[in-house]
């Protein structure tokens, strides 16, 4: 398995709170303005899109994309974030 970054490990350590969209993995500032432009500012809101999907990863990372602009590995980044914390908290 690839190797998590920091603010993967810190994401799905915890529960996710009130924690800005930007505190997922493959969110920085940029993709994180146009979320929040989108109504998606707190990553609560992200990870209910993934479940709307019912945990579809290329249904999900083609919002990101369509949503973002997110580019192929901040969507892989992002999407598996998610997954990992839904394993962890549900």
């Amino acid at each position: 398995m690839s190797t998590t970054s920091k603010k993967h490990t810190n994401f799905v350590s915890e529960p996710m709170g009130e924690k800005p969209v930007t505190d997922l993995a493959g969110i920085g500032p940029v993709l994180g303005g146009r979320l929040v432009d989108n109504n998606y500012d707190k990553a609560y809101t992200v990870l209910g899109q993934f479940l709307l999907f019912k945990k579809d990863e290329e249904l999900f990372k083609d919002w990101l994309k369509d949503t973002c602009g997110a580019d192929a590995k901040q969507q892989r980044d992002c999407c598996e974030c998610i997954k990992q914390w839904c394993l962890a908290f549900l």
